[in-house]
Order: C-alpha cells, then sequence, then structure tokens
C-alpha cells in the first residue's frame, strides 16, 4: 500500500519553501527603500541614520522645552514681571520689628554660584571619572559617553534647580507674608499710623521711596536661600552615596555629607540673624529643598538607578556600585 507522505513528495516541497523565504528575505533586505509583502516599508543605512538623529534633536528640544517651563516662575519673580500679594498686618506685631541689615551673611550671588559651581564641578568631575577610569556606557541619544553622562546627571541637576526655585518664588509671590524688617523698609511705626494694637491693618502705604525694597519685604515665605541651599548641598550628598565607592575611609563620605548638610543649615540660618526672614519661613525652605534634591535624586536622575553589565543580557541586572571595575551600561 502506498503511503501519503512518500519520500519524493516531500523532498520537492522542502526546496520549494525554502525558495519562497529566500525570496522574502532578498527582496527585503536588498530593497533600499523597498516594499516587502506585507507592504511593510525597509529603511536604507542612511535614512535610518537620518530618522535616528532627527529623534536625538527632538529629544533633546524637548528637554530644554521641559527645562524653560519649569523656570517660568522664577525668571517671573526675578524679573519683577509679577507684583507680590499685599498682605496686611496685626498692630504691634513684633515679629516684623526687626531692624535691617543692608549686609547678607550669604548674598544671592555668592549662594547661586557656590551651590552650582561645587555640585556641578563634581558631578562633572565624577561622570568623567566614571567613563574614563571605570568604563561605563550609556543607553542616551548622545553618541558621546562623556556628553551622554554629563547631560542626564546635569541636566537632572538644573531642573530641579529650576523646579525648586520656582516654588520657592511661586510660594514668595501668592503668599505675600512680611520680612521681619518691613516696618523699617516701609519707613513707618506703629505710633506713626496710630493703630490700635490688636487690630488689623489690611493696607498701608509705604512713604518708602524704593518701590523695590517695599516688594521685597513682602517676600518673606518662605526662604529661597534655606531651599536653594538644602537642594544642592543634599542632591551633591545623593551623588556622593551613589558614586563614592572607595572603601579605604569609611568615615570619609559621611563626613563630607554631614558638612554638606551643614553648609546648608547654616545659610537657613543666617537668613533668621539677618531679619530677612522667619524661623518657619527657614523651616519651609529646608523641608522643600529637601524633597526636590530626594525626588529629583531618586525618580529623575540615573544616579540610584541599576544598570547592566555589558556583558550581560538586559534582564540580568546588577545592584551593584557603578564605580565598580567591570563596564556598565546605564
Amino acid at each position: 500500500m502506498q503511503k501519503f507522505n512518500s519520500p519524493g513528495t516531500h523532498g520537492n516541497t522542502l526546496p520549494r519553501d525554502a525558495e519562497l523565504q529566500l525570496r522574502l528575505a532578498d527582496g527585503g533586505g536588498a530593497g533600499d527603500g523597498m516594499e516587502n509583502g506585507g507592504g511593510k516599508r525597509f529603511l536604507s543605512k542612511p535614512e535610518e541614520e537620518s530618522s535616528f538623529c532627527t529623534k536625538r534633536k527632538m529629544l533633546v528640544a524637548l528637554d530644554l522645552i521641559c527645562l524653560f517651563v519649569a523656570s517660568i516662575p522664577f525668571f517671573a519673580c526675578e524679573l519683577k514681571a509679577v507684583t507680590p500679594y499685599k498682605r496686611g498686618f496685626f498692630c504691634g506685631d513684633a515679629s516684623i520689628t526687626y531692624p535691617y541689615e543692608p549686609r547678607e551673611s550669604i548674598p544671592d550671588d555668592l549662594l547661586i554660584a557656590g551651590g552650582i559651581i561645587i555640585t556641578g564641578v563634581t558631578i562633572a568631575l565624577g561622570e568623567c571619572y566614571r567613563v574614563r577610569y571605570r568604563g561605563v556606557y550609556s543607553r542616551a541619544f548622545v553618541r558621546n559617553r562623556y556628553v551622554s553622562c554629563l547631560y542626564k546627571e546635569l541636566g537632572s541637576f538644573l531642573f530641579g534647580c529650576c523646579v525648586g526655585q520656582s516654588l520657592t518664588n511661586m510660594a514668595k509671590l501668592s503668599v505675600g507674608r512680611l520680612r521681619p524688617n518691613f516696618l523699617f523698609v516701609c519707613n513707618i511705626t506703629y505710633a506713626s499710623i496710630n493703630c490700635t494694637p490688636g487690630s488689623y491693618v489690611p493696607h498701608i502705604t509705604c512713604p518708602q521711596p524704593n518701590v523695590k525694597m517695599v516688594d521685597e519685604a513682602r517676600k518673606s515665605f518662605f526662604s529661597g536661600h534655606a531651599s536653594f541651599a538644602m537642594y544642592t548641598m543634599l542632591y551633591l550628598a545623593f551623588y556622593l552615596q551613589a558614586r563614592f565607592s572607595w572603601r579605604g575611609a569609611r568615615l570619609l563620605r559621611p563626613l563630607i555629607q554631614f558638612l554638606l548638610v551643614m553648609i546648608a543649615i547654616y545659610t537657613g540660618l543666617s537668613r533668621i540673624s539677618d531679619y530677612r526672614h522667619h524661623p518657619t519661613d527657614v523651616l519651609t525652605g529646608f523641608i522643600q529643598g529637601g524633597l526636590t534634591a530626594y525626588w529629583v535624586a531618586f525618580y529623575i536622575s540615573s544616579m540610584f538607578k541599576p544598570c547592566a553589565r555589558q556583558d550581560m543580557s538586559p534582564t540580568s541586572m546588577s545592584l551593584e556600585s557603578p564605580l565598580s571595575s567591570q563596564q556598565t551600561v546605564c
């Protein structure tokens, strides 16, 4: 009795299937910009590189737009585009009767330059060291390894600066809390306005000719110095925790982190001694700066995210220190 699947029939079927697969493969691979039977277009190598370059530019532009949007409230306050809320006060309130000290312990220029330069330079040196000596690679759309690592870490840090200061200035403008030296800056006394002790004075006209000083005296809540100093120093402490893995001195890293946080706390406390802020303003600034640093470090930056070794599969991740001697891909 003859079998249905004879050797001859089976032998004729395999070559036809193989020939069909070869034709489909040749038609898809050799067709620069052609379509296969399913209507799917295969891009040539120059077209793929051009498309990838376009996507990179779009991603960079999107990051810059996000950075700009996050900094709008900050610049709106600094450029005096929005005036602060004019809040009244209670007659006899001793918390706004302190003198005006023209010289600040930590000026704005020193605060901004110190916070950005110290943290930025440390991050730049740390990332360059990781790329040069630890063989760290990146999956980012920026091909240069140095630029890629600096772009991610410094970009995250600057984004946090914009977010933190925008929140601070938004609170200053919307709350309009009076500084401890408001009466001195406004050039009035409780006796000169002839108010009843304990009564609320909703509006006051300051004889002070410098309108800018009066507006600044209405921006007490909350402390921008405290929030910015705490954000920059605590973010740098987080960065050292993630990147500084030298085990030769067990207490060196905690000591540096303690000094950084101490600098931030001293900056905030100096605002109280300079009669620029109330204690609750400084405390709120510390909390806001600390929360912003934690949010950016753990949820936006890649410093605490797991990295995969270059010779391992993407699913086999390692939580070891990014400064390990083996090459990692982040």
